[in-house]
């Protein structure tokens, strides 16, 4: 049965769904999109219901755009969605949105995985403010991402330079970047009673690894797996390794 990869659009809200079962909610990062996580889209749908919302990065009221009102957004979408509980996959940015809700409704979340996730400390777009003029200078930078610099496609440069020369778009990228450099976790993770998931790259620029380690030690019922030649965006980048961790770690997780 083909996959359906068609956003609904309901009210406020834009995301893929498709699967049955168990939920799994899926949150992209600042520069994210929903096709970074194609790969686990299509490989968890035989078993699960998954759901990718598109975070309003670039919608939300300019004094409102923070990992706050990201967090009060994805309270929403579960409502909407009427779930009894969830189970919260967050890379990055999206990462950070998920751990502020599990501080906030933590009866809702059943499991919760972290991958290149911010919260603790993260390199904003890798260090350095973005040169909006300089094409090669985006190219550079999006690679910062990942491991093998050849999954910075000439696709995700493109439409990194297109939201940066957005004037709207980029003053909305900077609050966010500095509302979670703000939004520091540390007092609230280790309140945290759900079991956690965390996969890191191991070489990961943005949240390096002793971010990873910090996690671990402050999050009480945690595992922690490591992906060897891995930057930021491990579900991207060795997307075959990153699901067979998690398919492990969520048949014994849910059951």
């Amino acid at each position: 049965m083909p996959i359906d990869h068609t956003l609904k659009e309901e009210g406020e809200f834009r995301y893929l769904d498709a699967g049955e079962g168990e939920p799994l909610i899926l949150l992209h990062g600042l520069f994210g999109a929903l096709s970074n996580f194609g790969p686990l889209f299509d490989h968890f749908t035989s078993k699960y219901r998954v759901l990718v919302p598109m975070l309003p990065l670039y919608t939300l009221p300019m004094l409102s755009t923070n990992v706050d009102n990201l967090a009060k957004f994805l309270d929403r979408f579960i409502q909407h969605t009427s779930f009894k509980h969830v189970n919260l996959i967050g890379n990055s940015l999206g990462g950070h949105v998920a751990l502020v809700y599990c501080s906030r409704k933590p009866q809702m979340v059943r499991s919760l995985v972290l991958t290149g996730s911010s919260g603790l400390y993260e390199n904003a777009f890798g260090g350095g403010f973005p040169r909006r003029e300089d094409k090669d200078f985006i190219r550079k930078k999006v690679a910062v991402t990942f491991f093998d610099p050849k999954h910075a496609t000439d696709e995700l440069v493109e439409e990194c330079y297109e939201t940066i020369n957005d004037k709207g778009k980029l003053i909305r990228i900077l609050s966010l970047a500095k509302s979670a450099i703000r939004h520091n976790m540390a007092a609230e993770i280790p309140k945290l009673r759900m079991p956690v998931l965390l996969i890191w790259g191991k070489q990961d620029i943005i949240t390096p690894p002793e971010v990873a380690e910090e996690f671990h030690t402050l999050i009480p019922h945690s595992e922690l797996h490591w992906i060897d030649e891995c930057g930021h965006a491990a579900m991207m980048e060795h997307p075959e390794t990153f699901n067979g961790i998690l398919e492990t770690w969520l048949a014994k997780t849910l059951v």
